[in-house]
């Protein structure tokens, strides 16, 4: 991501300090689904009822002791495009996360039904991996292990970042 290089300016960073904690405490609705980004402002947030699913890649920090890069680079691609692609075919997942080799998803779960579904996208990612370490396999590559973690809750969600500069 390009950002817009703006030079730091304190006394403007002192205006824009004491403009967010000046902000009121009642711009932040309560909801019980993700509403779309674009309702967000730097000056409102909503309080949502969510789920996040994580996968995270086990001992990844051992691949490249056991292989170079155009073998690392297809673990990372085919694990992390495959992961993206169940996350990404669930109709109630509005946010996909790529950090390194965790990947996290966030999902509108109002109802159990919806929990169900992201339940259903955590067996199958399991199952994935089970397939991806029988391709790995008979290529000679290490066979990968994985965390998955769910969660349920209230979350925040704000826009956060400097205004202006790309960053959010």
């Amino acid at each position: 991501m390009q950002t817009n290089t703006i030079a730091y300016d304190y006394k403007k960073s002192f205006e824009r300090i004491d403009d967010i904690l000046d902000e009121s405490d009642k711009s932040f609705e309560e909801l019980n689904y993700i509403p779309a980004r674009d309702k967000l402002t730097y000056k409102n947030g909503f309080y949502v009822q969510c789920s996040a699913l994580f996968v995270d890649m086990r001992e990844s920090s051992e691949l490249p002791n056991k292989h170079k890069r155009p073998t690392l680079a297809k673990i990372y691609r085919s694990y992390i495009s495959e992961i993206v692609a169940i996350m990404n075919g669930n109709i109630d997942c509005k946010e996909i996360e790529i950090d390194g080799d965790c990947i996290s998803g966030i999902y509108n779960t109002p109802q159990k039904a919806d929990i169900d579904s992201m339940f259903k996208d955590a067996y199958t990612i399991s199952s994935l991996i089970k397939t991806l370490n029988c391709k790995y396999k008979k290529r000679d590559i290490s066979e990968i292990r994985v965390g998955i973690g769910m969660d349920y809750g209230r979350a925040l969600m704000i826009k956060a970042g400097y205004s202006g500069s790309g960053l959010k």
